[in-house]
């Protein structure tokens, strides 16, 4: 399996920078695995250029690297966006 890291869309990456700039509340649905609500913090890039979302989860810090995300969604009402499809929407260089 191939597991190097696949930069997500520039505009869909904005779009998680809006989320945590306003502490959206997010339903996170995962490529494989269960989903869960959480709290947008910030965005990270590790020296290996892959980037995590960062989020707070019943008051602990967890973080998920943006290419094993399929979709989340914005919880809070009058959020600037509903629902973001990210599964294989990957950055053109």
């Amino acid at each position: 399996m191939d597991n190097r890291y696949q930069p997500l869309d520039c505009d869909l990456h904005d779009y998680l920078e809006i989320a945590c700039m306003r502490g959206y509340r997010l339903q996170v649905e995962l490529l494989d695995g269960p989903g869960f609500s959480a709290t947008a913090l910030t965005t990270r890039t590790a020296p290996s250029k892959e980037e995590f979302l960062v989020f707070d989860l019943q008051g602990q810090r967890h973080e998920v690297r943006l290419d094993q995300l399929l979709a989340v969604t914005a919880l809070d009402p009058g959020a600037s966006f509903t629902r973001l499809e990210l599964a294989g929407r990957v950055c053109a260089f």
